[in-house]
């Protein structure tokens, strides 16, 4: 039953059939086959999936994080870290990089960060001479922190799935995020200097009071939002309304940028993308019943295990599946199909789930930059009216220094815990 379950999800993959409508398919074809099952279930399991108060976190964080796209926030932070870094070799790179660092803390989505920093910070490193590719993959690659540094969606469906605590795993993806941003500027500054591209001019201590001054609604956000959250004050899925009410707020009477005519687009928008992941959410649950009614997690542990029980080599296993996997499959569905069939082999060989969560979303956010499914990609070489081949190829760089931080992220457990072990 197995073998057929992934036959069929294979072939209907191959055909193009959106990974949501796959997942059901070809659940509701393999409990079709099994005439003890009566198809009611999977109305009631697709019901029962979407049926969470956790989850409605993820359509609140995905408005907060389109109010702050197009409420002038993305704008104020590149202005900020111009003042901070911009005089570096390659300054608007960083800045790139830095300011999707902040950006990631508001908004919690890959493509909406590289979108919102991506139309300001691409047209301007082009006009400055720096190369279109060079210059889209900068931008491309520091989306994929989006999802590292909280809050992150990927966080929230991994915590429903695994039973693990949403506010750990946004604690726990802290420090994995900053070290991701930290690598990227540093491959960034050594393919400026190689090439030449020049520093900006050096800003005054009023600058940087000036465009701290300006940004400084946007960067209090985080701090109230995950403040909130660590301090007991209010619950993620409770964080999340707080970060609408603030944007809306910031957006509409503060920053001005959002006009009321702007708001019904933002909330079909947002209605439209939480709407996708929720389906997905709604036909994997089908799958992961079959999975779970089949055994197959226990199936897998078990040929992992006889594999080796070595927590290194299991680990090593696991992220060659997972970069495999984010290469082709949309994050929320590979989160959701992955974590319960790899989670009960990482606990069987003492692997701490929040920081298996960490590990995954990373993982994943890898695929954000990878054809053909990279989001990411797609984003920014729109932006750039460019290619997507000469963005694959600039890219290469930061895709093999992301490939050494998931290394080391996965065997350097303390990158994720520290905080959680204070």
């Amino acid at each position: 039953m197995a073998w057929l379950l992934f036959g069929i999800l294979l072939v209907l993959f191959f055909i193009n059939i959106p990974i949501a409508v796959a997942l059901g398919l070809a659940s509701m074809i393999v409990l079709m086959i099994q005439d003890n099952v009566p198809l009611m279930v999977i109305v009631q399991k697709m019901f029962t999936a979407t049926d969470s108060f956790t989850l409605m976190a993820v359509p609140f964080f995905i408005l907060a994080g389109k109010l702050m796209e197009v409420g002038g926030i993305s704008k104020r932070l590149v202005d900020f870290a111009m003042t901070i870094v911009g005089r570096m070799h390659g300054g608007l790179a960083i800045v790139s990089v830095v300011t999707c660092m902040f950006f990631a803390a508001i908004s919690g989505s890959g493509a909406a960060t590289t979108a919102a920093v991506g139309a300001i910070m691409i047209p301007a490193m082009v006009q400055k001479g720096y190369d279109k590719s060079f210059s889209t993959a900068i931008q491309a690659a520091g989306g994929t922190i989006g999802v590292m540094i909280p809050p992150s969606v990927p966080m929230i469906l991994f915590g429903v799935i695994a039973g693990a605590s949403i506010s750990d795993l946004f604690i726990a993806g802290i420090l994995p995020g900053i070290f991701v941003g930290i690598s990227l500027i540093a491959v960034a500054y050594i393919i400026s200097k190689k090439r030449g591209y020049g520093k900006e001019e050096k800003s005054s201590m009023g600058d940087v009071f000036t465009s701290f001054n300006r940004a400084i609604l946007a960067i209090l956000m985080p701090v109230i939002i995950l403040g909130g959250i660590y301090g007991g004050v209010f619950t993620p899925t409770e964080a999340s309304v707080v970060a609408v009410v603030y944007g809306l707020i910031v957006g509409l009477f503060i920053y001005r940028e959002i006009k009321w005519k702007d708001l019904p687009e933002v909330f079909i928008q947002s209605a439209v993308t939480s709407a996708v992941i929720m389906f997905i959410i709604a036909c994997a649950s089908i799958f992961g019943f079959i999975l779970t009614r089949e055994q197959i997690p226990l199936q897998i542990t078990n040929a992992l295990l006889e594999i080796s029980s070595n927590p290194i080599i299991v680990l090593i296993i696991i992220n060659i599946i997972l970069l495999i996997v984010g290469t082709f499959l949309e994050t929320s569905a590979a989160i959701i199909i992955m974590a319960p069939i790899l989670l009960p082999v990482t606990t069987a060989v003492g692997i701490d789930p929040v920081h298996f969560g960490v590990i995954m979303v990373v993982n994943l956010a890898i695929g954000f930059i990878t054809p053909p499914v990279g989001i990411n990609l797609f984003v920014a070489s729109n932006i750039a009216n460019l290619r997507l081949e000469k963005v694959v190829r600039a890219i290469i760089p930061f895709l093999l220094m992301l490939i050494v931080d998931i290394i080391i992220i996965s065997f350097v457990p303390e990158i994720s815990l520290f905080f959680l072990d204070k």
